[in-house]
């Protein structure tokens, strides 16, 4: 199967690629419905992580969270002529379930105060996921040393791999936010390390970096976004189960998880805003938009920030949106970059009117409930490209968890 647009050369065929899909993180297979991670039991008011709440007393909770399919085509993400790693990008009928779903109940209890859920002797009850805010960072007694190194998590009955960044500095002993960074279709963990612009920009803020890699579609690593591409398999459950993983070995701040990606790793970031808003703060998508397909699953739990990166040369995904050709078979339209900025704007009940474009070509809703912002950040003429991480990191840290 050949894609009716294809680049002259591997940079812009794995751009290619990478624009057919849109975000989602987790492993659930199938459609099993209990793919989020579960929270975990807590004794004498210790908090736990994971998709579920705490309560000060013993309890326990589950968080199911279930899948969906995405969609997929693309490469590594590439930057400053260099290519990432991937080849043409296909399509997959995704055959999971719906996405994200609802996690576990109750709310997190930290010195006798439960936020969201009833602290004290007992279960802790509660709504969705993330009413109830982050449980509090415990630092592991180990510090990890910093530099790469590359890892595997089973998740939803499937070993998934990714490659961990701890910045230089990193000595374990304070709470440091979290970002994770995903490939566009045909790319994989490493190759999103090497290609992205984010760890420049957050290891001075002693960030911890992870690149997670997708599971194999018909071009390589590829996330199921809801309409195709990796069958049987709940990303969103993944990105969940890997945050959870990665505070048990690094002092992480749970109020400052972050998604970014670029192209099909940029539509991952559109759909965790939509369905992790209970696990992320904000994120930055790059070259992606949210699809018409799916835009009306987008029903997170609470207003959350999301900084988009777009250019008006984007010959991939086009920044006026409509129906796209490159997947055959799998109708996908885009809303366009304007249109999925207002779209986030209604999501999160902003208020007033987006402000003028800055210096890096950027308007912002700021009239949004708890300090929410949603950003635009247009750059005139360009390709299909990765975001600009010296906008869009100061942006994210911003903001965090309620």
């Amino acid at each position: 199967m050949k894609d009716s647009i294809v680049p002259p050369n591997t940079a812009w065929s794995l751009a290619l690629g990478l624009l057919v899909s849109a975000a989602a993180c987790g492993t659930d297979t199938g459609n099993n419905p209990g793919g989020g991670s579960a929270g975990a039991t807590t004794s004498g008011g210790t908090s736990s992580v994971g998709g579920g709440a705490t309560v000060a007393g013993a309890s326990s909770t589950s968080a199911g969270a279930s899948g969906t399919s995405t969609m997929g085509g693309g490469g590594a993400s590439s930057q400053s002529g260099s290519a990432g790693s991937g080849g043409m990008g296909g399509l997959v009928a995704g055959a999971g379930s719906d996405s994200g779903g609802k996690a576990g109940s109750g709310g997190s209890t930290i010195g006798g105060q439960s936020t969201g859920g009833n602290a004290g002797a007992g279960a802790g009850s509660g709504g969705t996921a993330g009413s109830g805010g982050a449980s509090p960072a415990t630092c592991p007694a180990q510090a990890l040393t910093p530099g790469d190194s590359d890892r595997t998590l089973m998740a939803g009955g499937n070993s998934r791999s990714y490659t961990l960044h701890v910045p230089p500095g990193y000595d374990g002993k304070k709470a440091v936010p979290l970002i994770l960074d995903f490939h566009g279709l045909g790319g994989d963990g490493k190759g999103e390390r090497s290609g992205s612009p984010y760890p420049a920009q957050t290891d001075a803020d002693g960030v911890v970096m992870a690149f997670p890699s997708g599971l194999a579609g018909p071009s390589g690593g590829a996330w199921n976004v809801g309409p195709c591409c990796v069958k049987n398999t709940d990303d969103v459950a993944f990105a969940k189960a890997l945050v959870t993983e990665i505070e048990k070995s690094a002092c992480i701040d749970p109020k400052r998880v972050y998604a970014v990606g670029f192209s099909m790793g940029g539509g991952m970031s559109h759909y965790l805003a939509c369905h992790a808003a209970d696990v992320f703060a904000a994120v930055a998508p790059a070259a992606f938009d949210l699809l018409k397909e799916n835009v009306d699953d987008c029903k997170p739990p609470r207003p959350i920030s999301v900084i988009s990166f777009r250019s008006t040369g984007d010959s991939v995904v086009s920044y006026n949106g409509g129906a796209s050709s490159v997947v055959q078979g799998m109708p996908l339209t885009f809303l366009g970059a304007k249109a999925t900025f207002e779209k986030w704007s209604q999501i999160n009940q902003c208020t007033g009117a987006a402000s003028a474009e800055d210096a890096n070509g950027c308007a912002t809703y700021a009239g949004c409930p708890g300090g929410v912002e949603v950003t635009l950040c247009t750059k005139q003429g360009g390709s299909h490209e990765p975001g600009n991480a010296k906008v869009g990191w100061p942006a994210l840290k911003k903001h965090t968890l309620p």
